[in-house]
């Protein structure tokens, strides 16, 4: 796959929100006065955390099982996730009646466990990070004849790529969108929304600085694999990026800024004052990274895409209490 295997049309797009609006209803977007405050900025918010299961993802999923039944039905599917990927597995499959496999790795979000296997997926624990669940997975494909869903494909891509329509379309003038980077296919999507539309917003990828894989290889230039050690930014927790990500990150992307547990914790914690909504990690990364150029975006419209809320209870509970 190449940059130009996500290089969609407006009538690629609009027939993409077909599909995900018989399904669900598009999100909102809302400018909070209090985030506006704190930012000197005129700041929107996309709230991607009122979807079916609480994040942008679900979007790419019934994107994906659209075109996967059009041709032969496969017995059964299987892919790895860190949560919000599986759920959005897991919803489009039992929409269309197909068994789904999600392995995910050891010590992952307890609620994002339970919200899978309430919609029907065989969840297995294997794997120290994605990566190693990631590998399994593709064994387990092999081994049981099933489809294997990749974290990062054009049709998941071009289901995500309806939020940022929306955000594009909803408000004008957007000067920066901020958009976190887990394996990609949420920036990817902006990217492509931005240029279908013939757009000039800057989009900046956010990754967590204890996972800074997309970064470093954006900054390089090649391909970079490096550790995650992020305890609270799990959907950003990529330890070997997509190839097929990076090439379009690096035609689209102004720029990719890290952001550390702490002044992700804190973006939780405005998100939940300032608008009384549940971020996760990885949805509360723009507004941490917007919170850094502050001073680059004072008085101008600017978006962050709150991607996704799906936090566990006693860790939402410990970053309100810390911060």
């Amino acid at each position: 796959m190449h940059a130009r295997d996500f290089a969609f049309t407006v009538h690629d797009l609009e027939n993409a929100a077909e599909i995900v609006y018989r399904t669900l209803t598009p999100t909102p977007q809302f400018a909070w006065p209090l985030l506006a405050a704190e930012l000197g900025a005129e700041v929107w918010v996309k709230h991607e955390n009122f979807t079916p299961t609480g994040a942008f993802k679900v979007r790419g999923g019934l994107v994906y099982f659209h075109e996967l039944v059009s041709g032969a039905r496969p017995a059964g599917v299987i892919s790895a996730t860190r949560g919000n990927h599986g759920q959005s597995v897991g919803f489009a499959a039992r929409k269309h009646n197909i068994r789904a496999t999600i392995v995910v790795p050891h010590g992952n979000s307890l609620e994002k466990n339970a919200a899978m296997r309430a919609l029907g997926v065989e969840l297995i624990e294997h794997g120290a990070d994605f990566q190693e669940s990631r590998e399994h997975a593709a064994r387990l494909a092999t081994e049981r004849g099933l489809h294997m869903i990749p974290a990062f494909h054009p049709h998941l891509v071009r289901g995500v790529a309806t939020y940022a329509v929306e955000l594009l379309r909803g408000v004008s003038d957007l000067a920066t969108v901020y958009v976190p980077i887990g394996q990609g296919s949420g920036i990817s999507g902006m990217i492509a929304a931005r240029d279908a539309l013939r757009l000039t917003t800057e989009i900046v990828g956010v990754v967590s600085a204890h996972a800074p894989a997309y970064k470093l290889s954006f900054e390089t230039h090649r391909l970079v694999e490096h550790a995650v050690t992020t305890e609270l930014a799990d959907g950003m927790a990529c330890r070997v990026p997509d190839p097929a990500a990076l090439d379009v990150i690096w035609r689209g992307a102004a720029r990719v800024l890290e952001v550390t547990d702490d002044e992700v914790a804190a973006a939780m914690q405005l998100y939940f004052s300032a608008t009384h909504s549940t971020a996760e990690g990885a949805g509360a990364a723009p507004l941490a990274g917007a919170l850094q150029e502050r001073a680059k975006n004072r008085g101008k419209r600017i978006a962050v895409a709150l991607t996704g809320g799906n936090v566990d209870r006693a860790m939402f509970a410990h970053v309100l209490a810390a911060y």
